[in-house]
C-alpha cells in the first residue's frame, strides 16, 4: 500500500481521484499562466499604440498573418482607412506599419491558443470522467467568460475605428476587468483543487479577517480598473510629480466637471488623482492586513501569502511612482501593469486561505 493510500484509508478510488484533481489544477494553473501573458501582451498593445492596427476581427479564419506583399498591402490599406492613421500616423510607412501589426496580431493569436489550450484538455477531462458536474460546470462558464473577452476585445478596438483614433476608456476598462475576473475565477478553482478544503488546518483569527481580505480583494480590482482609464485617457502623460499633483495635495480643478461624476471617468486631472488615492488606500490596506495578520499569530499558506502581498505591493507602489514621474516608458510602465496582475492573484491567494482556513 503507497503512502496516498495510507493517507486516504486505503481507499485506492480516492488516490485516483486526487491524483486527477491534481492534474486538473495543474492544468488550469497553465491556463492562468497563460492569461497573465495575455494581459502583459495588451497592455503592450496600448503602450506601443498597436491594438488598432488590425482593423478586422475574424475569429475563425484570421489565424494567419499576411504572407505576401499582395496581401500586406490591403491589410495595410485597411489601416489608411482609420482615423488614427489619418490623425495620427499619417504618411507612416509599410515597414513602420509591420512593427505595430506583429504586436496587435500575436496578442489575438495569443487569444485564441488560450482557447485551444483550454477547450481540449477539458474535453479530453470530461470524456475520461476526471471532472464532476459541479467542477464542469465551472470550467464550462469560464470557456463561456473567455469567448465572451473575445467578443469584448473587439467591441473595444471598434470604439477606435469610427470617428475617434483611440478606444474608448470605458470599453478597455471592461476588457482589461473581464480578463482579470477570468484570471481571479481560474485561480480560485486552481487552489480549490490543488489544496482541498478538507486538507487545510482550521485557523480561528482567519474567520475575522475573511471580510477584510474579501475588502481588499476588491480595493485590487477597483484600483486596476482605474489604472485601465489612466492607460485610456493617457492620463499618466501629464501630472508627473508625486507626492504632489500640479503643485498641491489636492490639485484644483480636480471634480470639476459638469457632471462632477463624469469626471472620475473623462477628465484627465480627475482619472488621475483618484488612481493616486486608490493605489495608496491599497497600499496601506495590504500592509495593515498583513501586519494584523501576523499579529493574530496566522500561519502557513496564509502568513506566506500576506508577506508576499507586503512585498508586492511595495514594489507595485515603486513603480508606479517611477513611471509617473519618468512620464511612463513603456517598460516600467508594463512593469507596474504585471505588477498590478501579481498582486491581484496574491490576492486571491489570500482569500481561499483565508476563507478555507476559517471552516
Amino acid at each position: 500500500m503507497t503512502p496516498e493510500m495510507v493517507s486516504h484509508g486505503g481507499d485506492r478510488a480516492s488516490v485516483i481521484t486526487d491524483v486527477y484533481r491534481k492534474k486538473v489544477a495543474v492544468w488550469l494553473f497553465f491556463i492562468c499562466g497563460m492569461v497573465v501573458a495575455m494581459v502583459i501582451l495588451g497592455g503592450l498593445t496600448r503602450l506601443t499604440d498597436s491594438g488598432l492596427s488590425m482593423v478586422h476581427w475574424r475569429p475563425i479564419t484570421g489565424w494567419l498573418p499576411p504572407l505576401t506583399d499582395a496581401s500586406w498591402g490591403a491589410t495595410f490599406d485597411a489601416y489608411r482607412a482609420t482615423p488614427e492613421y489619418r490623425k495620427i500616423n499619417h504618411g507612416m510607412s509599410l515597414a513602420e506599419f509591420k512593427g505595430i501589426f506583429w504586436l496587435e496580431y500575436v496578442h489575438r493569436l495569443w487569444g485564441r491558443l488560450i482557447g485551444v489550450a483550454f477547450a481540449v484538455p477539458f474535453m479530453v477531462f470530461l470524456a475520461r470522467g476526471w471532472i464532476d458536474r459541479a467542477l464542469g460546470g465551472r470550467l464550462a462558464l469560464l470557456f463561456a467568460l473567455g469567448g465572451a473577452q473575445g467578443v469584448l476585445g473587439w467591441w473595444m478596438v471598434k470604439s477606435g475605428l469610427i470617428d475617434r483614433p483611440d478606444v474608448s476608456q470605458y470599453r478597455l476598462m471592461a476588457h482589461l476587468m473581464l480578463a482579470l475576473g477570468i484570471l481571479a475565477y481560474g485561480l480560485w478553482t486552481a487552489l480549490g483543487l490543488w489544496h482541498p478544503r478538507a486538507t487545510r488546518a482550521t485557523q480561528p483569527a482567519a474567520a475575522t479577517l475573511r471580510p477584510w481580505g474579501s475588502a481588499v480583494l476588491a480595493l485590487i480590482f477597483v484600483t486596476a480598473a482605474s489604472g485601465a482609464l489612466v492607460a485610456g485617457l493617457d492620463a499618466g502623460l501629464t501630472y508627473n510629480t508625486f507626492p504632489l499633483m500640479d503643485g498641491d495635495w489636492l490639485p484644483a480643478g480636480v471634480f470639476d466637471g459638469a457632471p462632477a461624476w463624469r469626471s472620475a471617468f473623462e477628465d484627465i486631472m480627475t482619472v488621475q488623482f483618484d488612481h493616486r488615492v486608490l493605489a495608496m488606500t491599497t497600499f496601506g490596506s495590504v500592509i495593515a492586513l498583513w501586519a494584523v495578520g501576523r499579529q493574530c499569530g496566522l500561519h502557513g499558506r496564509v502568513r506566506q501569502a500576506l508577506g508576499w502581498m507586503a512585498v508586492i505591493v511595495v514594489t507595485q507602489v515603486l513603480l508606479g511612482i517611477s513611471t509617473l514621474v519618468l512620464v511612463v516608458p513603456t517598460t516600467l510602465a508594463a512593469l507596474h501593469q504585471a505588477g498590478a496582475v501579481v498582486l491581484l492573484m496574491l490576492a486571491v491567494w489570500m482569500r481561499r486561505e483565508l476563507s478555507d482556513a476559517a471552516s
